[in-house]
């Protein structure tokens, strides 16, 4: 049975790893858009911005229901790393207990 678990929890430990890079890529892509370094038209950069908009604007949203209004500056992307690491960290020390 420990196997199993074992074994649960490091595919839990990778979704959350993609997961992870999926907020990065969506944080880097916004400012970029901001900035005006990379051109909203262009299909791929659509595509990508559709793509984690719709995988993280849940969770965001969520975050951004609890924490105060900050003005402009959005810490809902912070709050979820940080919660991806704990959440890795509690699964790694299990893991390593078993």
């Amino acid at each position: 049975m420990d196997v199993v678990i074992v074994n649960i929890f490091k595919v839990l430990i990778v979704a959350l790893d993609i997961y992870q890079w999926i907020v990065i890529v969506n944080v880097v892509v916004s400012w970029l858009v901001s900035f005006n370094v990379i051109n909203t038209s262009n299909q791929f950069v659509a595509m990508i911005m559709d793509f984690t908009y719709r995988a993280t604007e849940p969770v965001y949203r969520r975050i951004r229901n609890v924490l105060p209004n900050m003005g402009g500056i959005d810490l809902s992307p912070v709050v979820v790393l940080l919660a991806i690491f704990l959440i890795q960290g509690i699964l790694s020390d299990f893991m390593h207990r078993m």
